[in-house]
Formats: C-alpha cells, structure tokens, sequence
C-alpha cells in the first residue's frame, strides 16, 4: 500500500529498495536527521524545522537537514558562522535553548534577525550533542498566537529530547560534523494525514478470482476479512451502468499489450465516489500468465476530483504553489487572466515567467506567507492597465492561491505589492519593498556591523574572515591594498605564501586577477581551475579550485581587492554574487576608514614616544624599570607619563596623570614633565615642585586636571622624601617579599586651587625594597572600587617572584594587556634600592 504521509517511525527506511547507497552517502546518518526533524515538527507543532551541524573546518553550521521549509527558501540560511548573532549558532555556543515566542521578543533580542526577515514567526532552538560536545543545533519555527508565550514546557522538553537523542545516534555512528561540502541538505515534507488512497489488485480474468490487499478493499467498503477473493463481489459495489464499458476496456488492455485507465463510480451505501482503475499485464506477451491477468491499483482521491472540477468551472484564477514556490496547478481561468499557457506555467515560479511579477517584493509577499503562516493579499499590475487581485494561502504543504481583476477604481499612488485588507482575510501589511533571500540581507547586516567595531585595518580583515569564509563556505582569504599604484598584501587566512607572493608589488596595470578587477570595478568569480586557466595562463593557483576576486573601491578610488578561495569547484548562483558584491562595498569603506585610523595611531604613538623617556639612566644603588600601556583605541595616545631625573647624589622618580585620552591630554603631560625637570634641575624642595606644576596648570588650562607622585631618593641612604598631589599611594615590597600600601598625607589634585599646600613625607627603603609607582589604570575596573583594585595589585607584588624587575613589570600588567575593555591608559614606574658602599655627604 502506499500512502502519501509521513511520521517520524516510518520516514526512515530501514532497507533500500533502490540500490545500494552511492559513494559518500551515510544511510544510517541520513535517517537519524530525518528523523529527528520530522519528529521536531510533530512534538512542538511547528510548521517548519531544520538541523544545522558543525563544518569540517569548525567556523559554520550547515543546514544538514530541513522539514516543510525548503532550503531553495532559506537561501543565504545554508551555511551560519559559529560567531554569529543568530539563535542557531547562538544556541550552540552557549548550549542552552534559544526560545523567541514571537516577532516581538525576536526584534528586542536579535534585532539584525529581525531586519532581514521581518515576518510574524515565532522559534525555539536548542543544541545538539555529542556527550559533552556541541556539534550543531535543533530549531523549529511556528505560527505565533496573538498574546501567546511560545512553546509549552512540556513541547520544549520534548524538543530537547529529540536534540539529545540525534546527538546520541550521530555519535555512535561517530558523525561530529555536517554533511560533505558538495552534499545538499536532506529535505522531508511536514507530516500529513493521507489525501489520496491506493488499493492494489492482481486480476485472474480467466477464473475471476482476484488478490486484493486491505486498501482495496477499504475502498469499495468491504471488511478485508469478509472478501471472499471474487471480481464479481468487487463488482457489485460499482454503479451498473459503467461495468460494460468497463469490461470492454480491461479486455483490449490484455489482448493489445496497453496500460489500462479506466474511471468507475463506487457506490458506498447511499453515497457514489469516483475512482480511477489503472492496470497492465505483468509479463510478456507470449507469458502463458500474460493472457489471463491483469495487475494495477486503484486510486481513491476523495472529493479532489469533484474538487478540480469545480475549481475549473470558476472566472476566477485557481492556483497551487508547493513549498519552494513552484506552480503545482493551475485552473484555465489562470490562464486568461495571466495571459501564459498552461504548459509554461506548471512547475516554474510565476515571478519567473511573469515579467510583470518579476520585481523582488512579490517574491517577498510569498515568502512572508510561508515563514509566518498567514494569508497575504496584495495587488499586482499587469500590463498596460489591468489590475489583479492576487490572495495566497499558505499550508504546511504548499500555498494556495486566487487570482481576481480588480471590478473597481485602483486608488491613486498604489505601487507594485500594495497589500489589500478584505473582510474576514487576515494581511502582512509590513513587508519591504523589495528583499533578496532570507540570509543575503543578514550576512551584510551581520557584516557591517562587524566592521563598524573593527578600527585598525588588521581588525576589519579579522572581522572579513569570521564572517565571509564559513557564510560561503570558502577555507583561505587574503586581503590586497593599493599603495603607490602597486598591490600589497595586508592580511591572508590559510593562503599558501608561495601563491601571495605572486600578487606582491604587483603594477595595477598587470594582467592578473587580482588588478583586473580595480581596473573593471566588477568583481570576478571564477568557479573552476579551467575557468581560471583558460582567462589567465600561467597565474599560480595553488590548492584552490575556485575564487572570487572582490574589488575593494571606496569614493571611487581603489582601495585594493579581497580574494576568496575555495578548496573545490564552486558554482556562484545569482544571490551569491549579489552579497558578495555588496559586502564589498562595505569592505572597502571599513577599510579606508580603518587605514586613516591607522596613520593617525602611527602619529599619535609617535607624539607618545617622543613625550616619554626614550631609555632610563643607569643609576649607581638603583634599579629602575618603566611601562606605558595606552588605553584607549585608534589613536593609541592619553595623559599618563613617568620621568626619572638624576640631580647630583638624589635621583627624582615621578609618575603623573592628565585627565582625558587624546592629543590635548598629550600635550598637557609633555608640559608638565618639562617644567618638572626644569623646576627639579634648579634645586626646588619636592613640596614646592609640585605646588609650581599646580600653578603652571592652572595658567596652561583652567579646566585640566592632573595628579602626580613626586619622590626624591638619595641613594647612598635610601631616604626617600615624597609628595602626592592627589594620585594614589606607592606601593613598597620589603626585602622579605611583604608588600604594602605607603598610605601618605597629600594635598589636592594638579590646577584645582593655586594657593593649595602639598606636605612632605620621608621614608626610609631596606636594601632590596622595590618601590612601585602607579596610575590609576592599573588598579580601577569594573567589577570593584578602586580600594579593591589597589590590594590586588599589592598582593600581586608580594607574590610575584620574578627576581628580574623588567619580569615583574611585564607580570603586573599582564591582566591589563588581556583586558578587552580596558577605559583608561597605565603607567608604572618600578625602582628597586640595591645600595653600593656609601660615598659623598650626607643627604638633607
């Protein structure tokens, strides 16, 4: 018997009648995915599920396995970086389920989502695993209930039931990645009770017995227990009047070799169907059997026929679209009013045939019905004046659709896909005007926004290889810029250097791929090695077998070309090309603005270096080590110094900081430091070194202000005599490794009063003590106060045990190296006491 539904037991064949699988093929692994999509759907009540799986290389999730949404839908949904902000790779980074009850929630939490496909759904997803590893993710998607919470806790449990159950077949069959690269996505229909019935025969016309199987006999309304294997008791149940022509047409099927279809009307009680018989002699004609038998089936539709019929007698246009899209059928009234023949019609997409359907946005008005599951209305224009009302209605299993001239005046203004609100027909009213496929307009919104958080030009050809090689599927990327009318390579992924290397220093006017397209302005896909050889003999290729070359142009000027390859052959279909088209106009703008960013941090780090000292002195009694770490980004630059200054036998250590992160705080601290040296070289007491700095402040800029920590050290005694202009307290590491804060009296901040007093504390160091001088951007952050922040640095002194002070630098600010989002720049200035024999006299 064969039936036209599907469950998740039956879906997976357990044998194959078809042969043996090809090459590449899993069996085992294909009826897994099948199966646990299928049953995804059925658990939650979904219109549409998919699986997604791990790719060989790591950096995507590729749709492995789909149920009611066809992956010719999904268009640009293939392939998923891991990095994504999608709940499918967001699912499988985080390993927990990502539940969206309806548009609402959707747009407040991936808004990028949102913006690419701006219809009514509601989505869970939930990832799938292999033990305790991560390999992909299970997500169905439904038809949300105004007001309604999503899906039901029990639905959820059961979708994450069958997420672990296909992590559980996959491993133990040891599947941890997706399907082969040149493999497509399995597809399955969503499960439906049967429409039609088919009931199977074997017709001994000689003796009239005949062999029916329960299907049959179901549909003439006989018990299959009570079937006593007679034609004549079939027979009886068929209206009198088409048995005659009936028997005439069974008998020249068997005498002439030809297949027999015959209809007959069946009756059932009161009640009268029409059935159609098909039938054909099962052997050879001179087979002895041949003569006497006839096999077939007999198809039961129900009403569809009556159905068909009505639909064909109706003015209006009838129409059935299957779930990509296509024209399953059409009613002859379809035909007048579209003005196409029904043989050009059936089984293409009607914006593929209909020039006056071609633009993009009723392409959109379909695909709106089938993710969101909801009617669309909308008028169309067909030429020169006439205007048609088009109604689709979408199904688990298709669409179906109603066609209408428009009986009165179109108001003034509509446009292509105006939406049309009917009574009792609910309407998407928001749609854009004109959408490509769902993925393409969210890989350049996933993109740019990548690109808007990249600054140097080494970040946004990071953020072009995140996101470009798993959404396409290429494996190496390399990224050219145009410097004095030559190429030079500035970023590659995977990309042998024997093959860049060819590209390098090139003259824009060589002929080579990769300057071709600056000198075009239009990209190059090249799908094949042949292609590539045929246009280009002898350019090298390296392992690729297919590329695009992008031509990265910013306000008409060539910027330079991105180059993508891939491993194998690689067909570029017309959407392919368009986002890789457009995500190189957004390439090649982040990257000028990225190389200008560049020069500017090559300037402002040239201004750093030259405010701070170049190298410190070698001091008799001292060791001194010194760090800077900026902390903002692009211009790299801020109000943090430290100084050493040798006067005589003392030596003067100061750490300061100017308040701001830009070239005027610069400015300001490279003052500063000089009338610091000036104010130490003319024998100034260190209370009135920083009082004259405060009122140098003052008369630079009134609204800056600056902290600072002055220590004047004698060598020869280990005398310090120190002063704090509201900065924070030194930290000293004794000899025997214990550390502390040095908590001394200070006055107020740098340019705040001119009359303000800074007092003078003296303290002695131990041979051996290291005396650690800071800003506050070594201790502040944003999970505690800054009292938290300077005990960690201080135990972090303690327990430090480099014996090398430039070591024990580089390890106090190796958290600050590894923070992300570090706001404000560093400076540590680190002098360990290690006294020679004491010479001179004595200090003050």
């Amino acid at each position: 018997m064969i039936e036209c539904t599907m469950s998740a037991d039956s879906v997976a064949l357990t044998s194959y009648p078809f042969g043996a699988a090809s090459p590449g093929e899993a069996p085992e692994r294909d009826d897994a995915l099948v199966r646990a999509v299928v049953r995804a759907v059925e658990v939650t009540g979904a219109h549409a599920g998919s699986v997604f799986l791990l790719s060989d290389d790591g950096r995507s999730l590729v749709l492995s396995a789909a149920c009611g949404a066809p992956p010719s839908l999904l268009g640009g949904w293939r392939r998923i970086p891991v990095s994504s902000g999608i709940p499918v790779a967001e699912a499988y980074r985080s390993g927990r389920m990502v539940h969206l009850a309806d548009a609402e929630e959707t747009m407040r939490r991936f808004p990028e989502l949102s913006v690419a496909v701006p219809y009514a759904f509601g989505s869970a997803t939930v990832p799938v695993r292999a033990g305790e590893l991560s390999i992909g993710s299970l997500s169905v998607v439904w038809t949300p209930r105004p007001g309604g919470a999503g899906l039901p806790r029990t639905r959820r449990r059961q979708l994450h039931s069958t997420a672990d159950r296909l992590g559980a077949a996959l491993a133990a069959l040891g599947v941890r990645r997706a399907l082969g690269e040149r493999e497509t996505p399995l597809v399955v229909p969503v499960p439906s009770a049967p429409v039609i019935r088919v009931g199977l025969f074997d017709w001994d016309l000689g003796t009239g017995t005949l062999t029916a199987d329960d299907e049959l006999c179901a549909i003439f309304g006989i018990p299959p227990r009570e079937f006593d294997g007679r034609a004549a008791t079939l027979a009886a149940r068929i209206e009198p009047a088409d048995l005659p022509g009936f028997r005439s047409a069974a008998r020249a099927a068997v005498e002439e070799g030809h297949v027999l279809a015959h209809c007959l009307r069946v009756r059932d009680g009161g009640d009268q169907r029409t059935v159609e018989l098909w039938g054909r002699v099962p052997g050879a004609r001179d087979s002895p059997r041949a003569a006497s038998h006839l096999v077939g089936a007999v198809l039961d539709s129900g009403s569809g026929l009556a159905a068909v019929a009505a639909i064909e007698r109706l003015a209006d246009g009838f129409f059935a679209l299957s779930t990509d899209g296509r024209v399953a059928y059409a009613n002859h009234s379809l035909e007048d009013l579209a003005q196409i023949r029904h043989e050009e019609l059936l089984g293409r997409c009607p914006w593929d045939v209909l020039p006056w359907l071609a633009d993009p946005v009723y392409e959109d008005r379909f695909r709106a019905a089938v993710v969101s599951q909801r009617p669309v209305s909308f008028l169309v224009r067909r030429p020169p004046h006439e205007w048609l009302l088009f109604s689709l209605h979408p199904g688990e299993q298709g669409m179906t659709g109603w066609v209408a001239p428009m009986r009165q005046p179109v108001p003034a203004g509509t446009g292509p896909g105006t939406p049309v609100a009917q009574e009792d027909r609910p309407v998407v009213l928001s749609s854009p005007p004109a959408a490509p496929r769902l993925g393409s307009l969210y890989r350049v919104l996933q993109l740019g926004s990548a690109l808007t958080k990249a600054v140097t030009a080494q970040e946004v050809c990071d953020a072009v290889a995140e996101q470009m090689l798993p959404a396409f599927g290429g494996q190496r990327l390399a990224v050219f810029v145009v410097e004095e009318r030559r190429l030079r390579l500035l970023a590659q992924d995977r990309y042998p250097e024997d093959v860049l290397a060819r590209f390098e220093d090139t003259p824009l006017h060589a002929r080579l791929p990769a300057t071709d397209v600056l000198t075009s302005g239009a990209p190059l896909f090249v799908e094949s090695r042949r292609q590539l050889f045929e246009r280009y003999p002898g350019v090298p290729a390296g392992d690729s077998g297919a590329w695009v070359f992008l031509p990265l142009i910013a306000s008409n000027r060539p910027v330079g070309t991105c180059v993508l390859g891939f491993d194998d052959a690689h067909r570029f279909p017309d959407e392919e090309r368009g986002a890789l088209t457009a995500l190189g106009g957004l390439i090649a703008q982040a990257l000028e603005r990225a190389r200008l960013y560049d020069a500017e941090f090559a300037l402002a780090r040239g201004l750093q270096n030259a405010l701070l000292p170049r190298r410190l002195p070698t001091l008799p009694g001292l060791r001194v080590t010194g760090r800077y770490l900026p902390g903002t980004r692009g211009m790299d630059i801020g109000g943090d110094w430290y100084d050493v200054i040798p006067t005589g036998e003392d030596v003067t250590l100061i750490v300061g900081d100017v308040e701001g992160h830009n070239v005027a705080a610069a400015a300001a601290m490279g003052q500063l430091r000089s009338a610091v040296r000036a104010f130490v070289t003319a024998g100034h007491e260190p209370g009135d070194v920083v009082a004259s700095t405060n009122r140098l402040l003052l008369d630079l800029d009134p609204a800056l202000l600056a902290s600072c920590c002055y220590v004047r050290l004698h060598p020869g005694s280990g005398l310090a005599r120190t002063v704090r202009a509201g900065h924070c307290p030194p930290l000293l590491r004794l000899p025997d490794g214990h550390a502390e804060v040095l908590d001394l009296p200070g006055g107020p901040l740098l340019g705040v009063a001119e009359s303000a007093d800074y007092p003078e504390t003296e303290v002695r160091l131990l041979p051996g003590s290291i005396l650690a001088l800071y800003t506050d951007g070594l201790i502040e952050s944003r999970d505690a106060d800054i009292g938290t922040g300077m005990d960690r640095l201080r135990v972090s002194l303690a327990h430090t045990g480099e014996e090398c002070l430039e070591d024990l630098a580089d390890a106090l600010l190796r958290d600050a190296h590894l923070s992300p989002d570090r706001a404000d720049d560093i400076a540590l200035l680190l002098t360990q006491y290690v006294p020679a024999p004491a010479r001179g006299r004595s200090p003050r």
